[in-house]
C-alpha cells in the first residue's frame, strides 16, 4: 500500500467517524495502512497520530465500558494487593477455607498481573496506553487500550515483548504461587489445582493465542523486527 492509498483509506475512516458512523477498520483496509506503516519511519512520524485517533475513535464507540486509564491502574493495583492479602490471611486459616483463599488469590493474580505486566513494559519502551476497559461478552477480562500513536513509535521487538509480557506473567502467576502454598500447609487438591491451571493457560497459549491473542501480535511484530534486519 503506498502513500496515496493510505491517505485515501485513513481520510475514508475518519470522514465516517465525523458523520458519527463506526468504521469497520478491517473492511475499509485500515489495518493494512497500518502494516505498511509500520514498515517505514518515515510514515510512522507523518501518519502516527491518525491513526490513533482513528483507532481510539473507534475503540471507543465499539467498547461501552470504556474508563479513563489511571482508574484502571487503581482498580488492578489494588486488586493485586487484595490478592496478595488473601494469600496471607489464608496462612491461619482452617481447612478447606485455606485452600479456597488461595485458589481466589491465585486468580485474582492470575488477571492482575497480565494487565500490569502490559504497562510495566509498555512504560520501560514508551508505550503509553489510552483507556481501561471491559469489552462484554467478547472479552470479559478487563484490558488497558494502547495508544496507537506511542506503539507505532516503539520498535517493533519494544512492542513485542509488550504484548508477549502479559501472557508470561499469567502463565508463571500459577507456578508461583505453588511453593507459597506447600510452604503453608495447603492440601495437596489445591495444589493440584494450581498446577492444572498452570498447564491449561499453556496449552491454551499453544493453541489458541499464537493464532488469536498476545503471542499472535508477539510473532506479528517480531517478523516485522527480523525484516527491518
Amino acid at each position: 500500500m503506498d502513500d496515496v492509498a493510505i491517505d485515501r483509506t485513513l481520510a475514508a475512516c475518519e470522514q465516517e467517524l465525523q458523520a458519527g458512523g463506526t468504521p469497520d477498520l478491517r473492511a475499509v483496509g485500515f489495518w493494512r495502512a497500518v502494516a505498511a506503516v509500520k514498515r517505514n519511519r518515515e510514515l510512522v512520524d507523518r501518519y502516527a497520530m491518525r491513526i490513533a485517533a482513528i483507532d481510539r475513535q473507534t475503540f471507543r464507540r465499539r467498547v461501552r465500558l470504556t474508563f479513563p486509564v489511571g482508574l484502571g491502574i487503581v482498580l488492578v493495583i489494588g486488586g493485586l494487593l487484595i490478592d496478595l492479602l488473601l494469600l496471607v490471611i489464608a496462612i491461619p486459616v482452617a481447612h478447606p477455607w485455606r485452600e479456597i483463599l488461595v485458589l481466589v488469590g491465585a486468580v485474582g493474580l492470575d488477571v492482575a498481573t497480565h494487565g500490569i505486566a502490559h504497562l510495566a513494559v509498555g512504560a520501560l519502551v514508551g508505550i503509553d496506553f489510552s483507556d481501561w476497559f471491559i469489552d462484554l461478552p467478547k472479552k470479559p477480562q478487563p484490558g488497558f487500550k494502547i495508544d496507537y500513536a506511542s506503539y507505532l513509535r516503539a520498535a517493533p521487538r519494544q512492542r513485542a515483548w509488550m504484548h508477549a509480557a502479559g501472557a508470561i506473567a499469567t502463565k508463571l502467576t500459577p507456578f508461583l504461587v505453588i511453593p507459597y502454598a506447600i510452604a503453608i500447609g495447603t492440601e495437596t487438591w489445591a495444589v493440584l489445582v494450581l498446577l492444572a491451571l498452570g498447564v491449561i493457560q499453556i496449552v491454551t497459549d499453544l493453541l489458541f493465542s499464537v493464532k488469536a491473542s498476545d503471542w499472535k501480535k508477539f510473532r506479528r511484530e517480531m517478523r516485522l523486527a527480523r525484516a527491518r534486519g
